[in-house]
């Protein structure tokens, strides 16, 4: 069964925020931290991995990505640091991911 994440990638804590959707998160992230894609994320050096959430189904992590990006910064700050208080990189961090 395929996988989707929407994820929050963040140039140091409580900086610049970059909320994306993909199907590939290890491959997405490392895209990112490699600078192999143009534009925002790329432009403002954001290449930690803060947050992400899994969903099944492509629809569901789009709605998510939208209603995650229609937030306030404050929330979007809360809800990182209600389970990454530290601002760690995840890719790094969390084992889990290399099972993807």
């Amino acid at each position: 069964m395929r996988k989707y994440y929407v994820y929050i990638m963040s140039s140091k804590r409580n900086g610049t925020l970059y909320i994306g959707v993909t199907n590939s998160l290890l491959r997405r992230v490392f895209e990112h931290k490699e600078g192999k894609i143009e534009g925002f994320t790329k432009k403002y050096g954001l290449k930690n991995l803060v947050y992400y959430e899994k969903y099944e189904s492509i629809e569901d992590a789009i709605l998510r990505e939208k209603q995650l990006k229609g937030w306030l910064r404050k929330k979007k700050i809360d809800l990182i640091e209600s389970c990454n208080r530290n601002w760690e990189d995840l890719y790094y961090m969390d084992s889990s991911l290399r099972s993807e």
